[in-house]
């Protein structure tokens, strides 16, 4: 009997798990972007959870800068409106973000600017609101990157997200990843694992 009630609790917990939507995008455009190697790693220990996972690259979202005036003449740009719908559509938001000057990327505010409107050119927090956001950054300096993800979280936060308190940061990036773009670091990939799995947890329970 025991044994029956063990595999059904697992069974419940792969099925939950499956059932979380997790996108994943790296606020850096760059073709050789260490936060894209972070990124996609992170993606992968996602889909190894049994997550639903999409990754897309932010290059593949080109939008202008938000200005209220385009928005009014001519609306939502349309790689905005799908953006917004894949973080409208997601449950948990994977997140690598580099540093610029101590703060976050122009492209991955500019995203979040955008997708905190809504298509009639008003304030939306739909694209955030229970949403889980999980935050990580790879930066050749010795912070990791950390500098600028006090600024995301709190940028986040302000729109409705819920960031999850442990974040990620890998110092020395340029060194931190192999040839075929794996991390090295066997500490840093379980903080990795727990951060996703902490996210995914605050979904499924």
């Amino acid at each position: 009997m025991w044994k029956w009630i063990i595999v059904l609790c697992v069974a419940c917990s792969v099925t939950l798990s499956a059932e979380v939507k997790v996108l994943a995008f790296a606020g850096s455009t760059r073709k050789d972007s260490v936060n894209k190697k972070l990124v996609y790693g992170a993606a992968q220990v996602a889909r190894q959870m049994q997550a639903n996972v999409t990754v897309i690259d932010l290059k593949d979202y080109p939008t202008p800068f938000y200005d209220e005036d385009l928005e009014t003449s001519e609306g939502m740009p349309i790689k905005a409106k799908q953006l917004r719908q894949l973080m409208i559509q997601s449950d948990v938001i994977l997140i690598a973000s580099p540093e610029y000057n101590s703060s976050l990327s122009a492209v991955l505010k500019n995203a979040i600017d955008w997708a905190s409107r809504d298509e009639a050119g008003g304030g939306s927090r739909e694209a955030f609101a229970g949403k889980k956001f999980a935050l990580m950054s790879a930066s050749p300096g010795s912070g990791g990157g950390g500098r600028g993800l006090v600024h995301l979280r709190a940028i986040i936060e302000n729109v409705g997200g819920t960031v999850i308190p442990q974040q990620v940061v890998v110092p020395d990036a340029y060194n931190a990843f192999d040839a075929q773009g794996h991390l090295k670091n066997e500490k840093i990939k379980q903080e990795i694992q727990q951060l996703i799995q902490t996210a995914m947890d605050s979904i499924t329970r």
